[in-house]
């Protein structure tokens, strides 16, 4: 077999995630993010990503990866032995590993982040932090009212299930 017939043989990410029985319902903004990073880590414009900036692009989308997984995931979808990845390819690729995400992990894992002191609790210094960090510029009491609204044991800070509950607009946590 000649090597262009081996070419159009190899699967491609689109069709490697279709023969999986997940489903793929990315928001718009899912989806945007995807574009928007492999648009800023495609450091020369050639509408491509080497495994390079395909690491720099999945760890910007919040997905810590190691330099083999990159390499393995660009060999399954590399038609052309270019060694790299074109926004389709990638985005189906994201797409898959975005909804194969469990929520509560994600939620445990941005807890953490407004619990820096590891108190298992968000007071009202690390909700101010958080705060600030995003540019927001609040009044304690604004802050404090925040936490209060949530504060089902009312100890006067948010503890993991208050902010699981928040997080996914359930009052069963």
């Amino acid at each position: 077999m000649n090597s262009s017939a081996k070419r159009t043989l190899r699967p491609t990410a689109a069709s490697v995630a279709k023969g999986r029985k997940k489903k793929l319902d990315l928001s718009e903004e899912q989806r945007q993010e995807i574009r928007e990073a492999f648009e800023l880590f495609d450091t020369d414009k050639n509408g491509l990503l080497d495994a390079h900036e395909m690491k720099v692009a999945m760890r910007a989308l919040g997905f810590d990866v190691r330099k083999e997984e990159v390499l393995r995931l660009l060999a399954e979808v590399d038609r052309d032995g270019t060694n790299q990845i074109a926004l389709q390819d990638f985005s189906d690729i994201m797409s898959e590993k975005i909804s194969e995400r469990d929520p509560r992990e994600e939620m445990a894992k941005a807890f953490q982040l407004f619990d820096d002191d590891s108190s298992g609790k968000i007071s009202l210094r690390n909700l101010r932090r958080v705060a600030r960090e995003l540019g927001e510029n609040m009044a304690d009491e604004e802050l404090q009212a925040m936490i209060d609204e949530f504060d089902r044991d009312q100890d006067g800070e948010i503890n993991e299930d208050e902010f699981m509950a928040i997080m996914s607009n359930n009052d069963d946590y």
